[in-house]
């Protein structure tokens, strides 16, 4: 079996890479325009991200890649199961009786869970694939991750921008909750690793995912005054979004 050290020491610079997007998000004189951009941008990636995690699920749900109607029951009814439950259980923590509206701190740990579980699912590849003697594909999983994680502080930082004092402090935990589970999965998948378990964290990451681009698409498209500024807002949101699937899918492709 490949040395344990080294693997240990990859899956933290994956992880943390996380961390390589704060010295933008904190900047103290980000203006309107430039909040309502990196929103809507941070919406796109997460929208690539749900495409990304499908296309990782998808083999273990169809027994039968050319069919899309010829599912593994099992593996099916795990995904289904793991999504639904998760964003019931987001609606109905916000929407208990004498609840309140979902904060921009409660919105911002939601996409940090979210894509803790991505990442945990990815440090299960990193993992498994190093301890499985395969270094060129280590270096090619370890690279893309790398990559895709530095820009996944956004889609965590964007409910919290343009707030004139930032909490570096919160913006730094809820980091390490998208971070650390990178590290999590590179040791858990060096010792074990399976499909099911792959399944089941990127079911709970497209769960949290569905559910956070909703508020957060609200908060991009509200109305603004004077109705030139809407209009305005309404553009930089779409090209935003468009911008931030982009990136989302050539980083991933580099």
């Amino acid at each position: 079996m490949a040395a344990f050290p080294p693997l240990l020491a990859l899956a933290a610079v994956m992880g943390f890479s996380i961390f390589l997007s704060m010295p933008i998000l904190v900047r103290k004189s980000t203006g309107s325009r430039t909040v309502t951009f990196l929103t809507a941008a941070a919406i796109g990636i997460l929208v690539f991200l749900l495409a990304d995690l499908f296309l990782d699920v998808g083999p273990a749900i169809y027994s039968n890649p050319t069919s899309a109607f010829l599912a593994d029951g099992t593996n099916a009814t795990i995904f289904a199961v793991a999504v639904g439950g998760t964003f019931l259980a987001l609606f109905f923590s916000e929407h208990r009786p004498k609840g309140t509206a979902l904060g921009p701190e409660g919105l911002a740990l939601i996409v940090a869970l979210a894509i803790g579980f991505q990442n945990l699912t990815e440090g299960l590849v990193l993992g498994a694939s190093w301890a499985g003697g395969a270094v060129g594909l280590t270096t090619v999983v370890f690279l893309g991750f790398f990559l895709q994680n530095i820009t996944e502080g956004f889609p965590i930082a964007a409910p919290l921008l343009g707030r004139p004092e930032p909490r570096l402090g919160l913006i730094a935990g809820f980091f390490l909750v998208g971070g650390l589970p990178a590290v999590i999965g590179g040791v858990t998948g060096f010792f074990y690793n399976n499909v099911t378990l792959d399944l089941v964290f990127s079911s709970l990451a497209i769960g949290a995912i569905l559910y956070s681009i909703i508020p957060m698409m609200r908060i991009a498209l509200r109305p603004a005054q004077p109705p030139e500024t809407t209009y305005l807002k309404q553009r930089l949101t779409y090209l935003g979004i468009l911008i931030g699937f982009l990136v989302g899918f050539v980083v991933n492709a580099l």
